[in-house]
């Protein structure tokens, strides 16, 4: 295939949530470094993404949020976006698909085969709720879980156990718009046959693929064709989603897999003009990042519906990684047990490279891998810190010891083995680099970047300049020799600034800036030169590239994983949407274990009055609060409520205050205290007081 331009695509996030890392090291980071690589090879190509605004996990988050899915959509797409673009990914557009051209450009397609002759109308039964008379996606029916008993599972997965269910099964099953028992209704939809695109998958991608795509990715598309293809409904009925624009289907939407990469196609064309050329010219490589759940969408479905369209490229890769689990457990939404990325970034400003770097060397590409923040936090300090940043800063700091802050010269006529070793390495790593990311293999490229850092700090204390200058008169001895090193490890430096830039785009900078050389020289045809720094240039004085992870932080991100994850183990009901409010059901949840009174009696709880309250610097979720509990100096406590009030909406309020629990700093601020709250069907937070005003310090019995 002779390519002229690539078209390089990345899951559309659901606008649902927050992303978190294992959706960096799914696709988003891989995808990234690809593309990163390509520019800086000079190579025509284009970086597409967006929002996936429409689906069940939207309209189940307005219901819980008491809000609309437009509400919902418009905040998270704005987070996500705000999240990729801090962590460096590099996107030509970052798309949604609620855009007039996305509506536009998806019910086209769906007209094109719908005027074909293509879909199969069919009648089906389907759950129906006679309350709100609308039909119930399996996620909108609850009730109580066969397996482990949770009264709040949904009508396809119980989030509690994890089991897979279908409504059928559940017991007392009843819709989460209304709490009415589901019926099953007729209902019409708009079926794909893709059972008749069985021979060709079997030709293009079982046939075709077997030796060019990943064993992941071609094993479960062959065994998904090898169990037979069925026809699939590509309509909901629902008020949310692209419009089906055809006669009788008021009430209907596409369905979000058919709505959804048609994303990908509308994303280019408010990118360019020239969309078509990136679309439908044989010299296009379109290549999928992925993850391992969205492959079948991906290589089987999405093709067949480019190929009834016809007139489009099909992907000429997929290159789907699997997942990233949490510190051994799987990431997890609804148990909030996940790193968010909007929050890592607040934790650590100026670290998205240390993110990067341990994701990429941890990357799940061939099987499921786990994220600790130990390994981070090692990773960082003896990777990052203790072999590439200290063999950059080593050779800067000398260099201003022992050539006065300049190149130094290069003298050929002292050349040795272990220079020229350094040049072959240099040469090597540039060859290695370039075929793991043409191949998909970043932690490959990432491993080979390391290694050549490793070399150089293997050489330069091997050669040991320090130990030719302990004197004036050695030094001025030396000097040719001790000049010969320091260029070597400049030069060296200044290509580990081209190998990392796909990598660690930030860190690429900073080495520009410390070289005071323009980003030009990140291009990669200068990659391998040994004169990238011209001799006498002067340079800066050393600066730090990165920073250690201290002991403190590590166990902070810890605590704060646990803390979310039990703050969210208490889940409620989906509540009702904002249209039509009405009260859910309570949640239950489950009891702990049984204490005596002697443990009760250890907790002083206390009456207090909320004196003053500031939202705490860079954290969304606390409050800083003064609160009056009768005693000489008000108590200072902070809150993780700023998301359910403003600070000067809770000023005078009666508050029920732990007063014997151990102080602990929150954010540099030491907390004496915890206000006790409730959480309302709705997940909305309320405090638990004093129904009157008592004096503050009161007991609380």
């Amino acid at each position: 295939m002779n390519v002229k331009r690539q078209l390089v695509t990345a899951a559309l996030p659901y606008a649902n949530g927050p992303v978190h890392i294992g959706h960096l090291a799914g696709c988003y980071l891989p995808a990234d470094i690809y593309v990163r690589f390509l520019r800086a090879c000079k190579e025509e190509v284009k970086f597409i993404c967006g929002s996936d605004e429409h689906g069940v996990p939207i309209t189940i988050r307005a219901m819980k949020e008491g809000t609309t899915p437009q509400d919902v959509v418009d905040r998270y797409h704005k987070l996500i976006g705000e999240s990729f673009s801090g962590m460096g990914i590099s996107f030509d557009i970052y798309s949604r698909t609620s855009s007039e051209q996305h509506r536009k450009t998806a019910q086209d397609f769906f007209r094109n085969l719908y005027d074909k002759g293509l879909f199969e109308e069919r009648e089906s039964e389907q759950y129906y709720d006679p309350e709100k008379d609308v039909f119930l996606a399996d996620r909108y029916i609850v009730g109580t879980c066969p397996e482990c008993g949770n009264t709040n599972a949904y009508g396809d997965q119980c989030e509690k156990c994890g089991t897979s269910l279908s409504p059928e099964q559940l017991i007392n099953p009843r819709s989460a718009l209304s709490s009415a028992t589901p019926v099953k209704k007729l209902t019409k939809h708009w079926f794909f046959p893709l059972n008749e695109y069985e021979p060709w998958l079997k030709e293009w991608l079982v046939a075709g693929k077997k030796d060019q795509w990943k064993p992941n990715v071609y094993g479960q598309c062959k065994s998904w064709i090898d169990a037979g293809l069925h026809p699939r409904a590509m309509t909901r009925d629902s008020t949310w989603g692209v419009p089906v624009p055809v006669p009788d289907a008021e009430g209907k939407v596409l369905y979000v897999w058919f709505d959804a990469p048609i994303g990908y196609i509308s994303a280019t064309q408010e990118l360019t003009p020239d969309w078509a050329d990136y679309w439908k010219q044989d010299d296009t490589k379109l290549v999928h990042f992925i993850g391992k759940d969205n492959i079948v969408f991906h290589c089987i479905i999405f093709p067949a519906m480019l190929k009834a369209h016809g007139g489009y490229v099909l992907p000429e890769s997929v290159p789907a990684n699997e997942f990233l689990n949490i510190e051994g457990q799987k990431v997890s939404t609804s148990r909030n047990w996940a790193v968010w990325v909007d929050e890592y970034l607040k934790d650590f400003p100026e670290m998205q490279d240390a993110l990067r770097y341990v994701l990429c060397a941890n990357a799940p590409e061939t099987k499921d891998n786990d994220f600790t923040w130990k390994e981070f936090q090692d990773r960082v300090n003896s990777e990052l810190v203790a072999v590439f940043g200290n063999f950059v800063n080593r050779t800067m700091v000398l260099t201003h010891k022992l050539a006065k802050g300049r190149v130094a010269p290069i003298h050929g006529d002292l050349l040795d083995d272990a220079d020229r070793g350094v040049f072959e390495a240099i040469q090597e790593t540039k060859k290695q680099i370039e075929t793991a990311i043409r191949e998909y293999r970043f932690r490959e490229g990432l491993q080979a970047l390391m290694n050549l850092a490793r070399t150089g700090n293997k050489y330069l204390q091997e050669k040991a300049p320090w130990s030719l200058s302990k004197t004036p008169e050695l030094q001025a001895e030396n000097q040719k020799a001790i000049d010969n090193c320091l260029h070597v490890c400049l030069q060296l430096s200044a290509n580990l600034a081209i190998f990392c830039n796909p990598f660690l785009p930030f860190t690429a900078r900073k080495l520009m800036k410390q070289f005071k050389v323009v980003e030009r020289m990140l291009d990669w045809e200068h990659a391998g030169s040994m004169e990238l720094l011209k001799v006498n240039y002067p340079l800066p004085e050393a600066q730090l590239l990165f920073r250690k992870i201290e002991n403190e932080e590590i166990t902070r991100q810890m605590e704060k994983l646990k803390e979310a994850a039990a703050q969210a183990a208490a889940a409620t009901t989906p509540s009702t949407p904002a249209e039509t409010p009405q009260a859910a059901p309570a949640p239950v949840v489950e009891a702990k274990a049984e204490i005596t009174f002697e443990d009760f009696a250890k907790i002083d709880l206390r009456a207090g009055k909320i004196l003053t309250a500031e939202k705490v610097e860079k954290a969304d979720k606390l409050l800083k609060l003064s609160v009056d509990l009768g005693e000489a100096q008000p108590r200072t406590i902070v809150s993780g409520i700023a998301q359910h009030f403003t600070p000067e909406a809770i000023i005078n309020r009666m508050v029920t205050v732990v007063a014997n629990l151990a102080p602990r700093k929150m954010r540099g601020i030491e907390s004496q205290g915890m206000i006790l709250m409730a959480e309302d069907t709705s997940g909305k937070l309320v405090f638990v007081a004093p129904v009157s005003a008592v004096p503050g310090g009161s007991e609380v019995r």
